[in-house]
């Protein structure tokens, strides 16, 4: 038999079975080169095969709405439900459904549906998400599981489970703050000097500001000229608005004789994200800044409207410089 004939006589055997086996059955055909004959003949690989294989869930992750940070909850608190699922097999049907389990977040939910689409959260893409569901109102902290089910256009079907979500009802606070002289002159502050606030647990840097992820990030930094001690506060990189970090009173008077901005114009001011703390360095001063001489601590009066990886707002406490009084900067 020819080698043209055998490949006609080998797709009308595959057809011919496809036909046969009726629907369920998908037929992938590929014409390869057969290096061992002459180049002018072919050899025909099939991939003939019902779809018996469920889709699989390689990832999955609930996160608070709205957020950047993922993996928290708190007790009466929005999240979303976020998956990778892929139908599996040589010849898959494709996905017709995929629910989540979570009732040990909320009661009855036991089969929350996940969209098609493309979503981000903690800068991991995904392709399913729920609609945004809520958390009991009463939920004990601590570790909850949850389970995923999807089915594909073949009805095979499988529900993986042991995915896990935490509670986190504790509301983060203010812990310390500490200034670092990094310019030429101690207790002056210009540019390279830091200041650094630290909450009790990590902060979502979306909940600071919008889009943010916590890695460096242009800011403006404004010290106003007070007679009972210098305010320090941090603003967005357009100087519009403040941000909420709250207010650092740094005990001193010296350390301005008029308002000052830091990084408005010349080396840009900046803020980074490390475990619970962001430090901000100051860029370039918008006019002269005095040396403090006198020592003393300093004290941060943070706001509300920061809040950790659950989304509980952040105490209003206020927070005094740990170790010995120093000049700042």
């Amino acid at each position: 038999m020819s080698p043209g004939r055998r490949v006609a006589v080998s797709i009308l055997t595959v057809l011919l079975a496809a036909h046969l086996l009726g629907a369920g059955a998908s037929t992938t055909l590929a014409l390869m080169a057969d290096t061992r004959a002459v180049p002018a003949t072919f050899t025909t690989a099939a991939c003939f095969i019902a779809d018996t294989l469920p889709p699989v869930v390689s990832s999955t992750v609930i996160a608070k709405t709205p957020q950047y940070l993922p993996g928290f909850v708190r007790q009466g608190g929005a999240y979303y439900i976020y998956a990778n699922v892929a139908d599996a097999g040589c010849a898959p049907s494709g996905i017709a459904t995929v629910t989540a389990n979570v009732s040990t977040l909320t009661t009855l939910s036991t089969a929350v549906p996940l969209v098609a689409g493309s979503f981000s959260v903690g800068g991991v893409a995904y392709n399913r998400r729920s609609a945004s569901i809520t958390a009991n109102a009463v939920l004990a902290a601590g570790a909850k599981t949850y389970s995923i089910t999807s089915t594909d256009n073949a009805t095979n079907s499988q529900t993986q489970s042991g995915y896990s979500v935490t509670v986190d009802n504790t509301a983060p606070a203010a812990s310390d703050v500490q200034a670092a002289n990094g310019g030429a002159t101690v207790g002056k502050p210009e540019a390279g000097d830091t200041i650094t606030l630290t909450f009790s647990e990590v902060i979502d840097p979306e909940s600071v500001l919008a889009g943010w992820t916590g890695s460096s990030t242009n800011v403006v930094v404004r010290i106003v000229n007070m007679g009972g001690g210098d305010r320090l506060t941090i603003r967005n990189a357009a100087n519009t608005v403040a941000l909420p970090l709250g207010t650092v009173n740094l005990t001193g008077t010296a350390y301005v004789t008029a308002d000052r901005d830091f990084g408005a114009t010349g080396t840009a001011s900046s803020m980074v994200q490390s475990g619970a703390s962001i430090t901000i360095t100051l860029g370039t001063p918008s006019g002269a800044t005095g040396t403090q001489a006198a020592t003393g601590a300093m004290s941060w009066a943070p706001v509300a409207t920061a809040t950790d990886r659950a989304g509980n707002a952040c105490q209003t406490t206020t927070a005094n410089e740990t170790g010995a009084a120093d000049v700042e900067f």
